[in-house]
């Protein structure tokens, strides 16, 4: 359990610092010569935004915490268990993440251009234009650092906090790389082609999830059991520690159901829109037809 765990929680850090790193590349592109200054305060507001993770962390930490005064450990860990799986849907979700390329990213940019513009010799433009860089910066990072902080309450629980800080630390590592090859080196790193690599990983391990905590819902009464004895003789123990593959007619039931829920919402958002990410780092992502 220990190993899974962290390498899925790595994987998902990862992914969700690659999505900070591109919108702050959007937020700062452009910003050279007389405009770089401007990068000091979208900065700030990615720091603030880091605090705001950290904080936010350890209130969700008091909260559950307080919940074990009226619940079983069981039931917190199946309701923990089932916010990360909708946290991972929702990251899994590929017409989702279209929108988001196009809305998100592109939102900020303009955002950032409108503020630029308007910022003139006077000190209040100015003034304006830098506390809403801080804002953009800080966005830009809690936004993903408090789908993270949901996520990884329920693998706390069960795993405990060292599996959670292997994870956390081994995640951050990567994504320190890809930001220092963007912001310092100004590499043109195949960002797409890593996306689609984390988003294939990430159904894997989405489907680990569904099965571990469709189990948990069954232990905590939430969900009835019915074995499949047909099917013992092909799921050996060790599908169950590291594939949470059971024979159980629910915990099966709601591995096909997300992965159909993944694959339907890619087939639904290819035709309708497609990520670009060529030219300069940082550039919005576009509608193609």
């Amino acid at each position: 359990m220990p190993a899974p765990a962290s390498l899925n929680i790595a994987l998902l850090v990862f992914r969700e610092g690659l999505e900070c790193i591109l919108v702050l590349a959007a937020i700062t592109a452009n910003m050279s010569g007389a405009r770089q200054a401007y990068r000091r305060p979208v900065v700030v507001g990615a720091f603030v935004g880091t605090v705001a993770t950290l904080a936010t962390w350890h209130l969700a930490v008091a909260v559950l915490n307080d919940l074990g005064n009226d619940f079983t450990a069981l039931q917190i860990q199946a309701f923990t268990g089932l916010l990360a799986v909708v946290v991972l849907l929702l990251v899994m979700n590929w017409f989702f993440h279209n929108v988001y390329w196009a809305g998100w990213i592109s939102l900020h940019s303009r955002k950032k251009e409108a503020l630029l513009r308007d910022a003139g010799t006077r000190a209040s433009p100015r003034r304006a234009a830098w506390w809403g860089l801080v804002v953009l910066g800080f966005t830009s990072l809690y936004r993903e650092g408090f789908e993270v902080v949901l996520f990884l309450q329920g693998y706390r629980l069960r795993a405990g906090n060292e599996v959670v800080a292997y994870g956390v630390g081994t995640g951050l590592l990567f994504t320190g790389v890809v930001a220092a090859l963007t912001f310092v080196t100004h590499r043109h790193l195949p960002y797409r082609k890593m996306l689609v690599l984390t988003g294939v990983l990430l159904g894997g391990v989405l489907l680990v999830m569904v099965g571990e905590q469709a189990q948990e819902m069954q232990l905590a009464g939430w969900l009835p059991n019915h074995e499949l004895p047909s099917l013992a003789p092909y799921t050996p123990e060790w599908l169950g520690i590291w594939l949470s593959v059971f024979p159980s007619a629910e915990t099966l039931t709601a591995q096909a159901l997300a992965a159909m829920l993944v694959i339907g919402s890619y087939v639904a958002a290819r035709p309708r829109t497609a990520i670009r990410m060529g030219g300069p780092i940082g550039r919005p992502a576009r509608l193609k037809s």
